[in-house]
């Protein structure tokens, strides 16, 4: 304990080697699936989807508006594809964001359409908390692999290379 005794030390609590990297909402729990993790993956998925119901609306709305200001069907039509598309291309992005990391240039070069397609990225978040928690597999895979590799440098070899028997 540290001397406010309110706190536990840092240095006792934490093990030797590499630590978990958190997860948005779920913090470290996805390594051992505790500390409420089923709760937070139906309060992800809950929330996400009610987001995206939210989300849907506020666009029926700006729908309605450009019907009444009467700006003509084809402007319509190209809002109508252009949300579509965008929610179907940062859905993808999302998705593959969830087993792998992206480039953070072209990641920051997306942002807008990101941020048109929100749908898309709420329904992916949605989609794969009713799995796991959104990028459970990639940072689990990553921690393995540093753990590995952490256990290989700091494994110790036996014996006196020099006196090993060798072999005619």
């Amino acid at each position: 304990m540290s001397a406010d005794s309110s706190t536990p030390d840092r240095a006792a609590a934490t093990a030797p080697g590499p630590q978990p990297e958190p997860i948005r909402f779920f913090g470290t729990t996805w390594v051992g699936h505790d500390n409420g993790y089923g709760a937070r993956r139906a309060g992800v998925a809950a929330g996400s989807l009610l987001a995206a119901a939210a989300g849907c609306f506020v666009l029926r709305f700006a729908y309605e508006g450009m019907a009444v200001a009467g700006v003509g069907t084809f402007v319509n039509f190209l809002v109508l594809v252009m949300f579509s598309i965008c929610s179907a291309v940062a859905f993808r992005r999302t998705w593959e964001g969830f087993t792998r990391r992206h480039d953070p240039a072209s990641q920051s070069s997306m942002r807008g359409l990101l941020t048109i397609g929100f749908v898309g990225v709420l329904l992916a978040y949605f989609f794969r908390s009713l799995t796991e928690a959104p990028g459970e597999q990639l940072h689990r895979e990553e921690y393995e692999t540093s753990r590995n590799q952490y256990a290989k440098r700091t494994s110790r070899r036996t014996g006196n290379p020099s006196q090993k028997k060798r072999n005619p």
